[in-house]
């Protein structure tokens, strides 16, 4: 049997859509699994034990071109992407670009969202089944597998996070580091600032008074990562309020900053890809969210908590708001201390 996933961006949705492998796999263990992923993202896949292979496409290359230009890489892609036939093609995305693709590939039964559950119109032009999770499968996990269990029925239950594949020598890597640092017997707690819309971030002098609360903890090690230009600056700035007690790690490829997260004893931040791939390799979280939805984008179980701000209209998706200023400092540093003291303990 041969499957395409089509889950192209951002980074948190393509882990959120990991557990679909391991569903698939158990029902059939030999699937040859392809995934189409966005360029930036497929180091993140690579290497992964239940795919067969990663098919990466540029779309932000696409779009610096001239019509012209791009309009020949599409028919190129298009047509290497249509010497394979699938027996199942997965659009887990739900938006015109994810459809562009799915009405490129060839094969039988092409499976996505219905009318109602797509996040884009366009996009049910481009798949023959369309699913409508149902209230209990809200989560954006259970989205995906609620897409897939329709086409493939009769799989048992599967974990909502990962299963995420991490190689050795980023481990070791990281592990390298680690005991360069000293810190075999400290807490590691890692801090991100960053995450893609002004209106999902906590505010900067919140994560100040945070850090300088988890520095009174013993044996505690806080470690800042970032991904931008602005979010290393924000991360510069946490440092100079606690005196340059807490450690900027710096920038490095994804698949080693996985292992990273990985080996983190705590990872904290908003709704942004780091917390979704920590929770996917296994590590504890504490996330906050403002405009998105907790019970719907936050990771599950007992090993992380969710906060969601207390304002009225929390879970607006709005990415411009006059109220972004109360919003940002709306869930407290006590609350997000207190449920880091909860996990880590």
């Amino acid at each position: 049997m041969k499957i395409l996933i089509v889950k192209v961006s951002a980074l948190g949705d393509v882990i959120h859509a990991l557990p679909v492998l391991a569903y698939i796999k158990q029902l059939y263990p030999d699937a040859h699994i392809d995934w189409l992923v966005e360029e930036s993202f497929a180091p993140i896949l690579e290497k992964h034990p239940l795919l067969h292979q990663v098919i990466r496409v540029n779309t932000r290359a696409w779009r610096n071109m001239s019509f012209r230009a791009m309009m020949r890489q599409i028919c190129t892609f298009g047509k290497d992407l249509r010497r394979q036939r699938y027996d199942y093609i997965f659009d887990l995305q739900g938006n015109s670009k994810s459809a562009l693709f799915t009405l490129l590939s060839k094969g039988g039964d092409k499976y996505g969202f219905s009318r109602h559950a797509v996040r884009e119109l366009p996009n049910i032009l481009a798949t023959r089944h369309r699913i409508q999770p149902s209230p209990e499968e809200q989560h954006v996990a259970r989205r995906a597998l609620a897409v897939v269990k329709a086409a493939l029925p009769g799989g048992g239950e599967v974990p909502l996070c990962g299963p995420l594949h991490i190689e050795d020598k980023h481990k070791k890597q990281i592990e390298r580091s680690m005991d360069q640092l000293e810190w075999d017997s400290d807490k590691v707690i890692i801090l991100h600032y960053g995450t893609t819309w002004d209106t999902k971030l906590w505010h900067l002098s919140m994560w100040q008074q945070l850090a300088a609360k988890l520095l009174q903890r013993p044996n505690t090690r806080v470690v800042l990562t970032w991904g931008s230009n602005d979010e290393l600056r924000a991360a510069e700035q946490i440092r100079d309020y606690v005196a340059e007690e807490v450690f900027i790690w710096p920038r490095v490829s994804l698949p080693e900053f996985a292992a990273l997260l990985a080996r983190a004893d705590l990872v904290v931040g908003c709704d942004t890809g780091p917390v979704h791939i920590a929770a996917a390799a296994g590590t504890p979280t504490v996330s906050m969210y403002r405009v998105t939805d907790a019970l719907r984008n936050g990771p599950e179980g007992e090993k992380h908590i969710r906060l969601q701000t207390p304002m009225p209209c929390a879970k607006c998706l709005r990415k411009q708001c006059e109220y972004d200023a109360q919003c940002s400092t709306s869930i407290r540093v006590a609350d997000v201390f207190d449920a880091i003291e909860k996990i880590i303990e």
